[in-house]
């Protein structure tokens, strides 16, 4: 058999793996980020209606500590984002 034309033996288990490993990163990217509220009760999913005043709560700053929604009241407008990212 003339060496320029033999089938190369690596490229189809090569192949087949490099489908299945694009394959499983989609598939293990979808099982990342917060479970959006499926798993909680009833009462921890009740929502503020437009006009409401929002509940008092604390989150956690980047690098300034707990930061209180009550240490806005009456002095600043605050407007808060949940930026849900898929990195």
């Amino acid at each position: 058999m003339n060496p320029a034309i033999r089938p190369r033996r690596g490229a189809l288990p090569f192949a087949l793996l490099v489908l299945l490993l694009l394959a499983a990163v989609p598939a293990g990217a979808q099982t990342l980020g917060p479970a959006d509220g499926r798993d909680l009760p009833a009462t921890d999913l009740e929502r503020v209606s437009v006009g409401e005043e929002a509940p008092l709560f604390t989150l956690e700053s980047y690098d300034r500590g707990p930061v209180e929604l009550a240490s806005f009241r009456g002095d600043k407008n605050v407007v808060l984002v949940f930026y849900r990212g898929h990195w």
